[in-house]
């Protein structure tokens, strides 16, 4: 049973990893994606915040909702300290995706977005190997 949610946390951080390297590819791409960059960082952090819970048995609702699922994490992971606000993130799941109401987005946003997904993936994904480590003496 360990290793079952220690594999499909895994499974949900390589996930994560690849929509993170798929923004990358996009941003050096030459040409510019700046609304798909932004709804993959969404994606990345999303299935990030996703994996600590996989891996600590929280059921979690269908919702993209960042602050929502960080705040299901359990107390103890850093990242309820270091990312108190996740709403820059959070709107690009939806927001990114059709035309609506908002701007276009610029090539800064998109590079600030990017760096906000970067940072929550690299302090989940650190942690969440430290445990699973500790999880196999």
């Amino acid at each position: 049973r360990l290793f079952m949610k220690q594999d499909e946390a895994k499974r949900w951080i390589n996930y994560s990893e690849t929509d993170l390297h798929a923004a990358h590819a996009l941003l050096d791409s030459g040409e510019f994606f700046p609304r798909q960059i932004c709804f993959l960082a969404q994606q990345c952090g999303e299935k990030a915040i996703k994996a600590i819970l996989v891996f600590e048995e929280v059921n979690f609702p269908k919702n993209h909702d960042l602050d929502r699922l960080r705040d299901l994490v359990p107390e103890g992971w850093k990242v309820k300290e270091q990312f108190p606000d996740l709403a820059e993130l959070t709107i690009w799941a939806i927001e990114s995706r059709y035309p609506g109401h908002t701007p276009d987005v610029v090539e800064y946003e998109a590079r600030e977005t990017l760096l906000l997904a970067e940072a929550l993936f690299d302090t989940i994904t650190a942690e969440l190997e430290e445990r699973i480590q500790q999880n196999n003496p």
